[in-house]
């Protein structure tokens, strides 16, 4: 195996700095990247909340200089060796960067949001030249790190040190494309010849996602039938043509679960530990959670636990639709999320409607969303769509069996039980309502009465691989196909 130097650039990293799943993807694959033996470097904004953290980082002796609008802008870099053949960098700039929140508040996203990722861009390739770090490839991920690809194509196009370095885009939600008024290309110090329909242009704004979409020699996306249902008019997001356009450059790999945090076997936050071969302790487990929530009613009634973000998106609403009906239904809810206001007061009013029955807490809790994946009985992703999704992987793991709507990277993951068959790891419904959400809990519920065909779906279920090194040896692949292009 060739050994490659990486650059991936990220908004966010995790424990740095975190909002989504985006962070997660962002520690764990270099991480796993570097395993292999390849030369990786994390490049990030140095946020308020890194400033704050005790991550032991080190300052660069030498500034950066990054032109921004006509003129350069000096700023600190940052860095810290996570691991061997691993160190990350952060570009600070205080009047970029040094805020309460990563993107926005509550009111809505920051106003100069483009300046921002525009000056991140711009930095995140001038800074591999400070280092001396000559990458062969630029993992870029979501819109604020989408014109790397369209800078170097550009600008950078005759620039020596970058000649030879090809670009890797990963989508990891197309719903969020960094769309802005077209003033801002001036901004960006892009050629005015690439504001056009095969460009960055878009409706008469700039797209910051759609350039790279152009311009990346290869685009990812976190599971392979997201890769396909991006490309169609109801999830394209006005870019399935454009990205039809790029089809045979196209791929889906699915996205890791890290099994140092995710694992029943040594999970130190949920009420026993337990394996495939020992089950008993999830027994506790389920007590314990019952006991948090309150839940009052017989141990035998399967719980089904819900973490989410509560948004249309996650099917909030076809969920809603059809509680009454699932009350019906000789089983237990647990539900642990915040979003929507209205999605979070309806949720807590029919929490205390159905006490004792389904328990709510609206909130962000990893310890406790340790302990539910631990304690219920299946697992609830009724999302309208899904680009990856990791809740039903970290489901699995725990013995714990998902309940999704067949979308995305939960149509990848998720294959529908056969009792006679004794195959399949869960249950899953195509059609977005809730009759199909009823249907598919109602199946689930009949499984769960045959005891010796649960245990078998159970170990089913912890016997999958969704480990990182999977995804790591796919893009090892990518890399190497990129590279091939001319």
């Amino acid at each position: 195996m060739k050994q490659l130097k990486i650059i991936l650039a990220s908004s966010e990293v995790a424990p740095f700095a975190k909002t989504g799943g985006l962070a997660d993807v962002s520690a764990s694959l270099p991480e796993a990247v570097a395993s292999l033996g390849h030369q990786v470097r994390i490049v990030m904004p140095m946020y308020r909340s890194v400033m704050e953290g005790d991550f032991g980082l080190k300052p660069l002796k030498e500034s950066l200089e990054v032109p921004f609008i006509g003129r350069p802008l000096k700023t600190k870099i940052f860095y810290a060796e996570i691991a061997n053949n691993l160190m990350i960098y952060f570009i600070k700039r205080d009047e970029f960067f040094d805020r309460t929140m990563l993107y926005g508040t509550s009111e809505g996203d920051y106003f100069d949001n483009p300046e921002r990722f525009i000056f991140f861009s711009r930095g995140i390739l001038n800074l591999s030249r400070l280092i001396g770090f000559q990458p062969d490839v630029f993992h870029c991920n979501d819109w604020q790190t989408s014109l790397v690809p369209v800078y170097l194509k550009s600008l950078y196009r005759n620039d020596s040190f970058f000649r030879k370095v090809r670009t890797v885009f990963t989508i990891h939600n197309l719903a969020y494309q960094g769309v802005f008024p077209k003033e801002y290309m001036s901004i960006s110090g892009l050629p005015s010849d690439l504001f056009s329909i095969k460009g960055l242009e878009f409706y008469g704004n700039m797209n910051f996602m759609k350039g790279s979409i152009a311009f990346s020699d290869i685009i990812t996306t976190v599971s392979e039938k997201y890769a396909q249902e991006i490309q169609t008019p109801e999830y394209g997001y006005g870019l399935d043509g454009a990205l039809r356009d790029r089809s045979d450059n196209t791929y889906g790999v699915l996205n890791g679960v890290d099994y140092t945090e995710w694992n029943p076997e040594s999970d130190p936050y949920i009420g026993a530990n337990y394996n495939v071969k020992d089950l008993s302790g999830k027994e506790k487990c389920k007590t314990d959670l019952m006991k948090i929530f309150k839940l009052k009613g017989p141990k035998e009634n399967p719980i089904i636990g819900m973490i989410t973000r509560l948004a249309d998106q996650k099917g909030c609403d076809i969920l809603a639709d059809a509680m009454d009906e699932l009350m019906k239904m000789e089983l237990f809810l647990v539900l642990l999320g915040q979003g929507d206001e209205k999605y979070e007061k309806q949720f807590a009013e029919l929490g205390k409607r159905h006490k004792g029955r389904i328990g709510v807490k609206v909130a962000f809790d990893n310890v406790l969303a340790h302990k539910i994946e631990a304690g219920s009985d299946m697992f609830l992703m009724p999302s309208r769509y899904e680009p990856c999704g990791l809740n039903q992987m970290y489901s699995l793991k725990y013995g714990t069996i998902p309940i999704v709507r067949a979308t995305g990277g939960l149509d990848d993951t998720v294959r529908e039980f056969d009792p006679d068959a004794e195959k399949g790891n869960g249950f899953k419904f195509k059609e977005y309502s809730s009759k199909a959400l009823i249907e598919e809990a109602r199946k689930a519920l009949a499984i769960y009465q045959n005891r010796e065909s649960w245990l078998r779906l159970m170990k089913n279920a912890m016997k999958e691989d969704f480990s990182w090194k999977r995804s790591a040896l796919k893009y090892d692949e990518i890399y190497n196909r990129a590279l091939s292009k001319v």
